[in-house]
């Protein structure tokens, strides 16, 4: 499958549209100069600038402009937006704008509720890739039973690959990705610490009716199945034959799982990111 390069991102060409002294592209209609005023609610702001949050944006415009293009040019990758209102009105991220136009934007979870039809993200997802800097996270996400593919290693083509081919949720602190055409569902944590993270996913993805810890592996990512001693045996080291009787081994690599000296710590920290989840 042939996917652009990413550094030509929606954001990188919005940037270049949105410049008044960018010679006309002859597919838009030429438009007298306007300006676009962007307000953006929730946790949107966090992608813009420290000194630029809680405050309108402006945009002057010199040729109709797709809204996506605009809400890119800001620093805000258009997975995390589900609703867009132009003068009161919702609109897709394929409405031009060619005239001056006040822009409101909401992510997932807020929004005022006569538009829950007009809502452009998924609630939910199953099945996620992770890039590469958030190994902890797949980690905690595969512990917790979820379907989340990840290769420390892979590059940014082979994500979009993966992500498109195996119909999965794109996580990732790359915003420049995460603006990639085609991206659908994707979600950029905000925290830098992986339990917060993972608490972030669960909520942003309503995961968590969706807990089911211990029945993933977590080197390859297939589900664990229960196992009798007997089958296992061989490969059990002594002090593990005589303490533990119960066991689950992966069906993809055959790794083995039990209930060792740090399955209680574990219990905690998954303990501890439900009640943060409530």
């Amino acid at each position: 499958m042939s996917l652009s390069d990413p550094a030509s991102s929606w954001g990188d060409r919005a940037q270049r549209r949105l410049s008044t002294l960018t010679p006309k592209r002859e597919s838009w209609i030429d438009v007298n100069p306007f300006t676009v005023r962007l307000d953006l609610h929730g946790d949107l702001d966090f992608f813009l600038r420290t000194e630029a949050r809680g405050q309108r944006i402006e945009r002057s415009l010199s040729e109709k402009t797709s809204v996506k293009d605009v809400i890119e040019s800001c620093g805000v990758p258009h997975p995390e937006v589900d609703l867009i209102l132009v003068n009161g009105q919702p609109v897709d991220f394929d409405y031009a704008i060619k005239s001056d136009a006040d822009i409101e934007l909401y992510p997932v979870g807020t929004g005022t509720p006569q538009f829950k039809e007009q809502r452009l993200q998924a609630t939910t997802a199953s099945r996620f890739v992770a890039d590469g800097h958030l190994g902890s996270l797949a980690r905690n996400l595969r512990l917790l039973g979820f379907d989340v593919a990840y290769d420390s290693q892979a590059e940014d083509r082979q994500l979009l690959t993966v992500m498109e081919g195996e119909n999965r949720a794109l996580l990732t602190r790359d915003r420049r990705l995460l603006m990639h055409t085609v991206v659908r569902t994707g979600y950029n944590p905000r925290s830098q610490n992986a339990d917060e993270q993972t608490v972030e996913v669960i909520r942003r993805f309503d995961l968590l009716r969706s807990l089911a810890p211990f029945t993933r592996c977590l080197r390859c990512n297939a589900p664990l199945q229960k196992v009798s001693k007997a089958e296992v045996i061989e490969r059990l080291e002594p002090l593990t034959k005589i303490y533990y009787e119960q066991f689950r081994r992966c069906t993809g690599c055959g790794q083995i799982y039990w209930a060792g000296s740090h399955f209680s710590k574990l219990q905690k920290r998954l303990e501890k990111i439900r009640a943060d989840c409530a």
